[in-house]
């Protein structure tokens, strides 16, 4: 305590904070706090609460797949029953949760938690008391984590990411179609280059983002079930008669949607999901890439942000409104591609069958998705506010005539102009600048014919832009 006060904090405060129930002010992680408002979207996916309600599906779904196969021993239960066990995950509450989570503090073990609680809740339904000890037969708690964590990802892109992310793409299309024939000039090196157009910048990214997210797509969500250490040695010893390779894989694929990797250890390989966490990474990079790419723009006054009545763009210099979703989202991604590197890299690894490592890091799994979820919506935002400014995209392209120094010298190359590239270089590399008149002059000293002349003088920065790819 004395180190606290010697600090300057204060007392008071600080204690009250320490007993105060999670709120979005006393959160540590701003997913949970500052950005509650995005992180509460994927709490159904990747809170605790959702963690252990995904154990429980998995526990039931298997349950009823054994009765279904059926075992000798379940040969007998009503089949009225499985709606009413179904219910136990389905109508799951906070309640509940905390229910599972007070065992633990005495079991010391999550899953065996959630295998007791499921056995209460089949005393309560009167299932019969020979059908319990069938709950989490010969499986072990991977089996469980291993296939409700990548139900979890798989369902959390599903309804809330991949949305999102498609909704920036078409956001993005349209976007490029309205500015498709917008000219600009480009820049290499940060230097003035050979004019664009504004909508193909923007396509871009388009082709990008789609061509990633193809590849994340064709990602298999994988899952292990297989026992101890994923020989079905529990399962064989007992019904040596079953293909309890066929069954796991049926029950992975039918009940829960997940690819069943063949042959592992007590754990899932994760290569798989490292793969996944591998794509977003690159989505995301693609994503910093655009938010630099539009935050200089604005910068360049390419670009001016509709102004919100009462916003306050800087604390100090009340002109200034900046590109602060951009800034955010850039951000964000950053945060959530260095949780996506560790993640990718971590869990592929664990020592002989298995170590407790990965148990530690799955946990986080939400965290970078979460980071990512929010920058979409700023980028999303950002995007909305965006005014272009043609009358200063124009004005560029004008005061760099410079850049059709690469049409003429080409045009004469065709011709057959002797050391066309020298000529321009010494017209262009004086550092006086370049007009519209200076170049017709020079085009006049040329020894080529009227015609030719003619043609080059057509040649503007703002009608050098090339092809249309799109």
């Amino acid at each position: 305590m004395g180190l606290i006060v010697s600090k300057g904090i204060n007392l008071f405060f600080f204690l009250n904070l320490m007993t105060m129930e999670l709120s979005p002010l006393t959160a540590v992680s701003p997913l949970d706090g500052r950005y509650r408002n995005a992180g509460a979207k994927l709490a159904p996916f990747f809170s605790e609460a959702a963690l252990i309600n995904y154990r429980i599906k998995v526990e039931i779904e298997y349950f009823i797949a054994l009765c279904e196969l059926p075992l000798p021993q379940l040969n007998g239960i009503n089949k009225d029953l499985f709606e009413p066990l179904r219910a136990i995950y389905k109508q799951f509450s906070l309640a509940d949760a905390q229910k599972i989570k007070d065992t633990e503090k005495i079991t010391n073990h999550d899953v065996k938690a959630v295998e007791y609680f499921i056995k209460e809740k089949f005393d309560e339904l009167g299932v019969p008391i020979e059908y319990k000890e069938f709950v989490h037969f010969g499986l072990t708690s991977q089996d469980i984590n291993n296939t409700s964590v990548p139900m979890s990802i798989k369902e959390a892109l599903q309804e809330e990411y991949l949305p999102l992310l498609n909704s920036i793409i078409t956001m993005l299309k349209e976007s490029a179609k309205d500015w498709r024939n917008v000219p600009m000039l480009a820049r290499t090196h940060g230097q003035p280059a050979s004019p664009t157009k504004l909508g193909k910048e923007i396509a871009v990214f388009i082709e990008r983002l789609e061509v990633q997210l193809a590849q994340l797509k064709s990602i298999p969500f994988a899952a292990k079930f297989g026992g101890a250490t994923g020989n079905f040695n529990a399962h064989h010893v007992a019904y040596p008669q079953i293909n309890w390779i066929k069954f796991a894989n049926d029950f992975a694929k039918d009940k829960l949607g997940l690819q069943r990797s063949q042959i592992t250890t007590q754990i899932e390989h994760y290569d798989n999901l490292a793969a996944l966490f591998d794509a977003q990474k690159r989505i995301n990079t693609i994503l910093v890439d655009l938010s630099r790419d539009i935050w200089a723009y604005v910068s360049m006054d390419y670009f001016k942000q509709k102004i919100k009545e009462g916003e306050i763009g800087s604390s100090a210099m009340p002109h200034k409104v900046n590109p602060i979703d951009f800034e955010n989202a850039e951000g964000n991604l950053g945060i959530a591609n260095a949780l996506f590197e560790h993640l990718a890299a971590k869990l592929p690894i664990s020592r002989l069958q298995r170590d407790l490592t990965d148990s530690t890091v799955l946990r986080n799994v939400g965290m970078p998705i979460g980071h990512t979820v929010l920058a979409l919506q700023s980028l999303q935002k950002g995007w909305k506010k965006l005014l272009i400014n043609e009358a200063k995209i124009a004005e560029d392209l004008e005061n760099n005539w410079a850049v059709v120094a690469e049409a003429i010298q080409t045009v004469l190359r065709r011709e057959g102009y002797p050391k066309p590239y020298e000529a321009l270089k010494e017209l262009t590399r004086t550092n006086t600048k370049i007009t519209a008149t200076s170049i017709a002059d020079f085009i006049e000293t040329l020894n080529v014919n009227d015609q030719i002349k003619a043609e080059l003088k057509k040649i503007s920065p703002s009608t050098f832009t090339g092809v249309d790819l799109f």
